[in-house]
């Protein structure tokens, strides 16, 4: 159950669709909660590589990755206007469809950002989606419905890495270059060595090291000092 926010302000779980990865620029288009989700369930998954030595019977679980995670929740809909609040169930149903759906524009389904108190801000993509109509008026219009949606981590690179904690030289990262990043710079938070540029240099394939641009994807491979 959803509790008042300290300010009595109530504030509704918001997802904004992007057209673009970085989700930079304007939203294209926003899907409100007409009612707040009672439950969200978070759920991820860590994978491991299980390796069964000669002449054993147990297996040795090396950890290999943290999967993207996946977020699932439920929107509660009432044309009824029983709560005082009257909806068009169709019309919520078809927001929520377009705001979440394929856009032809860069054909493939949007970027969702999903916004709630201190949810905000889960990067996504919808995974899967289910529409239970659960009243109807006489000539068959519905007047209740539950969206039932999970949605999966659509996080960069960078920010799951970031997120892990993952800063042991010993592994390959990738980084996401942010304007005033140089390369030494890069090289001193993961190595722990600024002056291990020129590999990273040959291992990306740059002619110029100082000639980083802000987007730009480099690889960090494991490299002995």
């Amino acid at each position: 159950m959803a509790m008042p926010s300290p300010s009595g302000r109530l504030e509704r779980l918001v997802i904004r669709a992007f057209e673009v990865a970085d989700y930079s620029g304007e939203p294209v288009g926003e899907f409100s909660a007409y009612v707040n989700p009672s439950e969200i369930t978070l759920g991820y998954e860590v994978q491991f590589c299980d390796e069964t030595g000669a002449g054993t019977t147990g297996s040795r679980m090396d950890f290999n990755k943290v999967k993207p995670g996946d977020l699932s929740l439920s929107f509660f809909i009432d044309g009824t206007g029983a709560n005082g609040r009257q909806a068009d169930v169709q019309e919520e149903i078809a927001k929520f469809q377009t705001v979440t759906g394929y856009s032809g524009k860069i054909h493939r389904t949007t970027y969702l950002e999903v916004a709630w108190g201190t949810l905000r801000v889960k990067r996504c993509v919808l995974k899967s989606a289910s529409i239970a109509y659960k009243v109807f008026r006489a000539d068959g219009v519905p007047l209740r419905a539950v969206i039932s949606a999970a949605f999966t981590d659509n996080s960069d690179d960078a920010t799951r890495v970031a997120i892990a904690q993952d800063s042991s030289a010993d592994l390959t990262h990738v980084r996401l270059v942010k304007a005033g990043d140089t390369l030494p710079g890069l090289c001193e938070q993961i190595y722990a060595e600024p002056r291990m540029y020129p590999e990273v240099a040959r291992a990306n394939g740059l002619d110029n090291f100082r000639a980083l641009q802000p987007g730009m994807r480099l690889r960090f491979p494991p490299l002995e000092k």
